[in-house]
């Protein structure tokens, strides 16, 4: 079984026991979260297609707890001025199992 959902304003393609790194979400590590948002639906024998989305579709997956990205360095300068700034920045993520898909 196979699902395209919409997390957090991200489209995914996800399917059961997959391990996916999703925008920060607010709920604790170790609990459950249903996604409703499910844009395609698909098993062995058919594909269905949400208008915007999939009537009865549901995604639930396990927070398994936040993660950070690669970090990103900001470099600002001035010439001839003596103007030097140096920052890094680490964006929040949280790691997600999807245990089940149903609809």
């Amino acid at each position: 079984m196979l699902a395209v959902v919409d997390i957090a304003g991200k489209q995914l393609r996800v399917s059961p026991k997959d391990k996916v790194v999703v925008p920060t979400l607010k709920d604790a590590e170790g609990s459950k979260v249903t996604f409703t948002k499910v844009l395609l639906l698909q098993d062995d024998t058919s594909v269905r297609i949400g208008t915007p989305h999939v009537k009865g579709a549901s995604v639930e997956a396990l927070v398994l707890g936040p993660v950070r990205g690669e970090k990103v360095i900001v470099f600002k300068k001035k010439r001839r001025k003596g103007y030097k700034v140096k920052k890094g920045h680490r964006q929040g993520y949280t790691t997600i199992e999807i245990t089940n898909i149903a609809g």
